[in-house]
């Protein structure tokens, strides 16, 4: 296993992205005046170990084993997994609060929102 570190810059990172979850990306190639990439050939990088927020951008350190995968290449799609270990349960607590802000200048409607409520104690 040889263990090695990359620093991917995102300028737009999804706010849920946390240290532990696992970065996958598709390799990507034009077609058709599209860019696109095919759900089959996307591949496991590694591990989040780092999210450093600049005023350019959001800078990823992932680690991995690049005995078993390499850095892609060009532009890919990057995605990533929460950890199924540490992300199974649900919101804990007896109040939640959310606040839904549109900044667009567009219309735009919201279709569905749902919630789930379980009794914990008595």
């Amino acid at each position: 296993m040889a263990i090695a570190h990359a620093l991917i810059t995102f300028n737009d990172l999804n706010i849920s992205a946390q240290i532990g979850d696992i970065i996958y990306y598709t390799p990507t190639a034009p077609q058709g005046g599209f860019t696109q990439g095919a759900l089959i050939n996307t591949i496991m990088l590694g591990s989040i170990i780092e999210i450093t927020h600049q005023t350019n951008g959001t800078s990823v350190k992932v680690e991995y084993d690049n005995s078993v995968t390499s850095l892609p290449s060009g532009k890919p799609f990057y995605s990533f997994a929460k950890d199924k270990r540490a992300n199974t349960s649900s919101m804990l607590g007896y109040y939640a609060s959310v606040n839904f802000v549109n900044d667009s200048t567009d219309k735009i409607e919201l279709f569905s929102i749902g919630s789930e409520v379980s009794e914990s104690s008595k």
